[in-house]
């Protein structure tokens, strides 16, 4: 299939989750949104409330393709939300444990990626002040905005939120067709 879900906790990162899902859509990836809470309502760390297509508990029971990247917005505390979450850490463990592909950014990479299996030695990027978590895991933080290694791409913050998700339209659908949104962003 080679869609996305975009996993949003309350006090998620505005232009984070959204910008990145602008681009996935531009892109023509099929990107849902899936809401940790009860309710479909998420209220992200600068006060807008948006409506997530699906919970949790839907998107547990239906799963996804290995060729799906599940994608983590930073923010706090969206990105500790997340992180804490039992159901979803441990689905998103056994999905790049067999191959899956996860995508995460800003404070996500040290709270969410330092709790997969398998990031020893992979090159990443978060947030300042993140790092340590990931260094503990043995991955090799770089500080660029935008990493992508193997199945796994990190963004660093806010600032790079359009480029984060331009990498995952260049791992998903090629370069080529990351190159055409940019242009037709008017992005330099």
């Amino acid at each position: 299939m080679k869609g996305a879900f975009i996993f949003l906790a309350d006090g998620f990162e505005d232009i984070e989750a959204l910008g990145t899902l602008d681009i996935l859509r531009r892109g023509g990836i099929p990107s849902t949104t899936v809401s940790i809470n009860d309710t479909p309502e998420v209220t992200s760390a600068h006060g807008v409330t948006v409506l997530a297509e699906c919970l949790l508990d839907e998107f547990l029971d239906e799963g996804c393709d290995l060729e799906d990247i599940l994608i983590f917005p930073g923010g706090l505390p969206g990105a500790s939300n997340l992180a804490e979450c039992k159901p979803l850490i441990a689905f998103a463990k056994t999905h790049f444990q067999h191959g899956g592909a996860v995508g995460a950014i800003c404070a996500a990479p040290g709270l969410v990626v330092s709790q997969l299996p398998g990031i020893e030695g992979k090159k990443v990027t978060c947030y300042d002040g993140f790092e340590g978590h990931l260094e503990k895991k043995g991955a090799c933080y770089t500080g660029e905005s935008v990493v992508t290694d193997g199945k796994l791409i990190t963004g660093r913050g806010p600032a790079f939120a359009l480029e984060f998700g331009l990498a995952i339209v260049s791992f998903l659908k090629g370069a080529d067709k990351a190159a055409e949104i940019r242009k037709g962003m008017l992005l330099n």
